[in-house]
């Protein structure tokens, strides 16, 4: 088998097409990201090119021979010095394993799973979303299915493996026999990503209604009864002046959005200029440069 080290090492067997997951780092949660490299193509449908899905904080668990994939459920806690007010929180509301694996070798504190099932699910629920949009009855066929070696790949702080789904069904709707050359077979490509989670210095902000903007809510059960129960932080960026002192300072790490050069001209031109204008509301607040818009280069991997 051919190694392939990175955040989670992994393994390649050509021989039977699996891969396996050398896992080192228990208990460590991190994110799991899954999202469609490549689409249906009906805007209708909504399974879209690089489209992404939920994005989950999860941690393998090792039980006897089985290691389990945990989603932590950080929807309902207890910010709270009491260790027993924090373990009544957790144990009151439900996680949810998604996945499940036999260690198959180990040595010292690594272990080695078959990862392939895992890779190779229906992940992003295309079976449930044709069926909801009544665009027929599909499974996915394993057998028409595969690990996508080209665009695998491992890197520091992240492993990125992506998978060739195949659905056979029957009864396809208008939408799908409008993009699909078999409508009765659609074959897609699904991403997954196992993310490195930043470090702890990275500080919130309480959502103000007033922003009309977005937020990350959750149930803190050690608030005082006086106090609302639920949480509300503002999804913003992370950005940090290199001179605090300064009233203008570049950030220490510049915010920058790609543009898909695939996108043809004079659209994608109207892309960088429109979405760089961000970059002066970011002068109001005391940054030179934080904000940037630009083309990808031809040499960038998107994965890394």
């Amino acid at each position: 088998m051919e190694k392939h080290p990175g955040y989670f090492a992994y393994y390649w067997d050509n021989n039977k097409g699996k891969l396996w997951l050398e896992l080192d780092k228990l208990e460590t949660e991190f994110l799991y990201v899954n999202s469609l490299k490549a689409g249906i193509g009906s805007n209708d449908i909504g399974l879209d090119r690089n489209q992404l899905g939920d994005t989950k904080v999860v941690k393998f668990q090792r039980i006897g021979p089985k290691i389990l994939l945990i989603q932590v459920n950080y929807g309902y806690r207890a910010q709270s010095d009491n260790p027993k007010e924090r373990e009544a929180v957790d144990e009151a509301f439900a996680k949810s394993v998604i996945g499940g694996f036999t260690v198959e070798a180990e040595e010292s504190d690594r272990v080695l799973v078959d990862a392939t099932d895992f890779f190779l699910r229906d992940a992003k629920h295309v079976v449930q979303r044709l069926k909801e949009k009544e665009q027929g009855e599909y499974e996915l066929d394993p057998k028409r299915s595969a690990i996508h070696l080209a665009a695998t790949k491992n890197f520091p702080k992240n492993t990125e493996v992506e998978a060739i789904l195949t659905y056979q069904g029957k009864n396809p709707g208008d939408w799908v026999k409008s993009v699909a050359p078999d409508p009765d077979i659609i074959t897609i490509r699904q991403h997954h990503s196992l993310i490195e989670l930043p470090d702890d210095q990275y500080k919130p902000r309480r959502f103000d209604i007033r922003s009309s903007y977005f937020s990350e809510d959750f149930m803190d059960y050690a608030t005082p009864v006086t106090e609302p129960l639920q949480k509300r932080f503002i999804c913003r960026h992370r950005l940090n002046k290199k001179d605090p002192s300064a009233r203008i300072s570049e950030p220490v790490e510049t915010i920058i959005y790609y543009v898909d050069p695939g996108v043809p001209e004079p659209i994608r031109s109207a892309l960088v200029e429109g979405a760089s204008w961000w970059n002066i509301a970011y002068e109001h607040i005391g940054y030179k440069d934080a904000f940037q818009v630009k083309i990808l280069p031809e040499d960038a991997d998107t994965m890394d």
